[in-house]
C-alpha cells in the first residue's frame, strides 16, 4: 500500500480521545455556567468542523472522498446558517419571522446536501442497481412528511395563519428521518458495523432530535428550553467529527458482498408502519381546511407512487436474477458459452423439424491434445486463457445460426443444422483444424495445441445425448488415429465402444479377484547364452471373457488410473518372484534381474517412489536387481515430472531401461537427458536382421550410439538364430524373444 492510501497510525486513539473531548464540551454546554453555553457551542460546532475537514483530507482514500467533501459542505451551510441566525436580529426568535428565512436560505441547502452526501456513502457500500434502500428512504420521507404536517404544520396553522418561515422549519425533522433511514441502510448494507458507523448514526439521531424539539418550540406545541437544542446540534456536529476522523470511515465507501435476503420480520413491521402511519392519522385527525386536503392528497398520492415504484423494481429485479440464474444454468461460467444443458434443448428443438424441413443435424465434439501438460506447465490460469481464446476464435468461425458451446474441461461442442446432402460438417471439421495450426497468444507468449474432432451426424429426431455421445465416440477414434484430425462416427464404434465399457468394468476388481498373473520372459546374454533376468508381463484372465490380450486392457488401465494398483502388485509380484529364485540358485550362481514395465500414469504417481522402496526393504534385493522399463513417448508426454522421478530411481541404484526404443520421439538428446543404463531396442528394427534386411544399418547405428553413450542394448522380438548370431556378431549385449522362451507362469520358467 503506497503512504498515500496507508491509514494514519494511532488514528483510533486520536478518534476516542476526540470523543472524550466532545462530551466534556456537551457537559459544560449542558450544566456550565450561562455565559459560557455561546462560547462553547461554538467552540463544538467549530471542533466538529475541523474533525470532519481533517478526516476528508487525510483519512479518507483520494477516490473515496467526494461524499466526504459534500459533507464538508454540508457542515459549512450549517454554520453559517447558525452564524446567521445569532448575527441577523429577529432571526432566532420563536415563533419564527420573515428573518429567519435568511438562515435557512443556508440550512435548506445543507440538509440537502447532507442527504447527498449520505446517499454517496450508500452507493458505494451498496454496488447494487437493485438495491431499494433509496426507495425505502422516500418511504419513510414521504410517510414522516405526513405525519409532520398532520402533527406539527397544520395545528400550527389554525393557530397563526401559514407564516412561510414556520412552514419550512417544520419540515426539517422529515429530513432528518431521511437520513437516518440512510444511515440504517449502511447498517444493513453488510460488512463490518465499524465504529465510524455508529458514530454517524447517532450524530444523525441527535440532528434529527434537535431539529425536532425546535420545530415544536417554533410552533409553540410545546414549552422547550433552547439549551436543550443546542446542545443536541453541538452534539450532532461533534459525532459526525468523530465519525469522520475515525479510520474505520473508510469502511463507509468500501463495496460490500450483496447477500440476497428475504425482507425480515423487523424490516417487515417497519415498512408496514410506516405505510399505515398516514392512514392511522388520516382517520384520527380528520382533514380540516381545502389547504389541509390538497397536501394530505398530494402527500398520500407520492406515497402510493413510492410503493408503486418499489414493487415494480422489485419485480423486476426478480426477473432479472431469474435471467441471471436461467444464463448461468445454460452457459459456461468461464468462457460465456453454451453449456451442455442449452446444446441439448437445441439438439432437441431442431430434431423436431430436422425431418420435415429435410435439414441434418451434425455435431463436432473438439477436445484439445495434451491440455493438461499445458497445465500442468504453466497453471490452470494460463489453461483457462487457452479455453477463452479458443471459444473465441471457434465463435468467429462459424456462421450465426450455427452453437459453439463447451461441455466442460477442453472439451466444445459446434452444433450445425444444414440440408441432409450437405458436406458441411466435414468442411467445418477441415477448417477448425486450420484454426489450431496457428498458436494462440497467451499471458506466458505463443502457445500452440492441436485438436481431436469426433463428427456425428443424424437426419431425423435424435436424442440429444445419443447425439453428443457419437460424437465423443468419434473423437475417441480421431485421438487413437494420432490426433490433430477428425473422425466420423460409424455404428460400429459404439460396439466397440460397449465392449470397452464392457472390459473396464471388468477389470476394475480383477486384481482384488485373483484374475491377474504375472508372466515372464527370459532376457539372454548374448555372449555367454545365459539367462540374465526375466521380463515380468501383465496377464488377464476373466472367467467368462477368457483371456483378454493386454493390447485391450492395458490401455483402458492407463486410462482409468487402475494401472497405478496394478502396476504396484505386479512389481511386488515380480520381485517377490525373483528375492526366491535368487535364494534357490545360491550365491554362486549368476545374480537374475528382473524387469517390469513402468506406465505413464505411474510415472506422474510419486508414490511410485515409496512403492519401489517398499519392494526393496521386503524383498532384502539390490537395487541394481529390479529394472523398470518406461517408453520415449510416456516420457515426452511430462518431461520434468518424469525426469525427477527417474533420477530419484536412479540415484536409488535401480536400473532403468527405455522400452521399444525407436519407435517414439528417439531423440538423442532427450535420450543424454534420460538417466537409463538400458536401450531396448523394438522387434520391428530386429525382425529382419541377419538376412541383409535394410533395418541392419539403424540396428548399427543404434549399437554404436548406444555404445558412445555407456548404455547396454536389449534386441526384442528374436525369433531366429540367424538374428541371434548377427546382433552377437554386431556386440549387441542382451537379447529376448520367442527364440529364447515365450512368457510363462513362473513355474514353468527355465532358470
Amino acid at each position: 500500500m503506497s503512504p498515500e492510501h496507508a491509514p494514519p497510525r494511532r488514528g483510533a486513539a486520536v478518534a476516542w480521545v476526540f470523543v472524550a473531548w466532545s462530551a466534556l464540551i456537551v457537559a459544560l454546554i449542558a450544566a456550565g455556567p450561562e455565559p459560557l453555553r455561546g462560547p462553547l457551542n461554538l467552540v463544538g460546532v467549530l471542533g466538529g468542523m475541523a474533525a470532519i475537514g481533517y478526516g476528508t483530507l487525510r483519512i479518507a482514500l483520494p477516490a473515496d472522498r467526494a461524499p466526504w467533501r459534500h459533507m464538508c459542505v454540508s457542515a459549512l451551510l450549517f454554520l453559517a446558517g447558525l452564524i446567521t441566525r445569532v448575527l441577523v436580529p429577529g432571526a432566532n426568535t420563536s415563533p419564527p419571522t420573515v428573518m429567519a428565512l435568511i438562515p435557512d436560505a443556508f440550512i435548506v441547502p445543507g440538509y440537502l446536501m447532507a442527504a447527498y452526501a449520505f446517499t454517496g456513502l450508500l452507493r458505494r457500500r451498496r454496488a447494487d442497481a437493485d438495491d431499494p434502500a433509496w426507495v425505502d428512504a422516500v418511504l419513510v420521507g414521504v410517510a414522516s412528511a405526513f405525519m409532520a404536517w398532520t402533527y406539527l404544520v397544520q395545528p400550527s396553522v389554525e393557530r397563526t395563519g401559514l407564516p412561510v418561515p414556520q412552514l419550512a422549519n417544520s419540515f426539517f425533522p422529515v429530513i432528518d428521518v431521511v437520513l437516518i433511514v440512510l444511515v440504517a441502510q449502511l447498517a444493513l448494507a453488510g460488512g463490518v458495523r465499524a465504529p465510524a458507523l455508529w458514530l454517524l448514526t447517532l450524530g444523525s439521531a441527535s440532528l434529527f432530535a434537535g431539529d425536532l424539539l425546535f420545530t415544536i418550540r417554533d410552533g409553540e406545541l410545546a414549552v422547550v428550553s433552547a439549551d436543550l437544542v443546542d446542545v443536541l446540534y453541538s452534539c450532532a456536529f461533534l459525532l459526525l467529527g468523530a465519525a469522520t476522523l475515525h479510520p474505520s470511515m473508510r469502511t463507509l465507501t468500501e463495496p460490500q458482498q450483496i447477500i440476497a435476503r428475504n425482507l425480515s420480520r423487523v424490516r417487515t413491521t417497519l415498512l408496514a408502519l410506516v405505510l399505515l402511519s398516514p392512514v392511522i392519522a388520516a382517520i384520527v385527525e380528520p382533514a380540516g381546511g381545502v389547504l389541509d386536503r390538497a397536501v394530505r392528497v398530494v402527500l398520500c398520492t407520492l406515497l402510493i407512487l413510492a410503493v408503486l415504484f418499489r414493487v415494480v423494481r422489485s419485480n423486476n429485479s426478480r426477473a432479472r436474477a431469474e435471467d441471471l440464474i436461467r444464463r448461468r444454468a445454460t452457459h459456461d461460467l468461464l468462457t460465456d458459452l453454451p453449456n451442455r444443458e442449452l446444446l441439448s434443448e437445441t439438439i432437441t428443438a431442431w430434431g423436431n423439424r430436422a425431418v420435415a424441413e429435410r435439414q441434418e443435424i451434425s455435431l463436432l465434439f473438439i477436445d484439445l491434445d495434451h491440455f493438461k501438460m499445458i497445465n500442468d506447465h504453466w497453471g490452470h490460469r494460463v489453461g483457462d486463457e487457452l479455453l477463452c481464446a479458443v471459444a473465441g476464435r471457434l465463435g468467429a468461425h462459424v456462421r450465426s445460426s450455427d452453437l459453439v458451446c463447451r461441455i466442460g474441461g477442453d472439451e466444445f461442442v459446434i452444433a450445425l443444422a444444414s440440408p441432409s446432402h450437405s458436406i458441411l460438417a466435414e468442411a467445418v471439421a477441415t477448417r477448425v483444424l486450420d484454426l489450431f495450426t496457428r498458436p494462440f497468444d497467451l499471458s506466458v507468449g505463443s502457445v500452440a495445441v492441436s485438436a481431436s474432432i469426433g463428427v456425428a451426424r443424424t437426419s431425423g429426431s435424435a436424442e440429444a445425448l445419443d447425439l453428443i455421445r457419437d460424437a465423443d465416440t468419434a473423437m475417441y477414434k480421431a485421438k487413437g488415429s494420432g490426433r490433430n484430425a477428425y473422425a466420423l462416427f460409424e455404428t460400429a464404434m459404439r460396439a466397440e465402444v460397449e465392449d470397452r465399457m464392457t472390459l473396464e468394468q471388468a477389470l476394475r476388481g480383477a486384481l482384488q479377484r485373483g484374475e491377474l498373473y504375472a508372466t515372464y520372459q527370459p532376457i539372454v546374454d548374448l555372449a555367454t547364452g545365459e539367462v540374465d533376468g526375466f521380463e515380468t508381463l501383465m496377464r488377464w484372465e476373466h472367467p467368462e471373457l477368457g483371456l483378454v490380450s493386454p493390447l485391450r486392457f492395458i490401455p483402458i488401465a492407463e486410462e482409468t488410473g487402475l494401472i497405478v494398483e496394478a502396476g504396484a502388485w505386479l512389481l511386488r509380484e515380480a520381485a517377490g518372484r525373483l528375492a526366491a529364485w535368487r535364494a534357490e540358485r545360491g550365491p554362486d550362481a549368476r545374480p537374475l534381474h528382473i524387469s517390469v514395465n513402468v506406465s505413464v500414469r505411474q510415472l506422474r504417481d510419486r508414490e511410485l517412489i515409496a512403492v519401489v522402496r517398499d519392494v526393496l526393504a521386503g524383498t532384502g534385493l539390490p537395487p541394481e536387481a529390479i529394472w523398470l522399463e518406461i517408453t520415449e513417448s510416456g516420457v515426452m508426454q511430462d518431461v520434468e515430472t518424469a525426469l525427477a522421478t527417474l533420477t530419484e530411481l536412479r540415484d536409488m541404484g535401480i536400473t532403468l531401461a527405455v522400452d521399444d526404443f525407436g519407435t517414439g520421439y528417439s531423440s538423442l538428446s532427450y535420450l543424454n537427458r534420460l538417466p537409463v543404463g538400458i536401450v531396448k531396442l523394438d522387434r520391428s528394427f530386429v525382425c529382419d536382421v541377419g538376412t541383409e534386411g535394410p533395418n541392419e544399418s539403424i540396428v548399427r547405428a543404434v549399437l554404436a550410439m548406444a555404445g558412445a553413450f555407456g548404455l547396454r542394448v536389449v534386441a526384442e522380438g528374436v525369433e531366429t538364430e540367424s538374428q541371434r548370431d548377427w546382433l552377437r556378431a554386431q556386440g549387441c549385449d542382451l537379447a529376448q524373444g520367442w527364440l529364447f522362451g515365450k512368457p510363462v507362469r513362473a513355474a514353468e520358467t527355465v532358470r
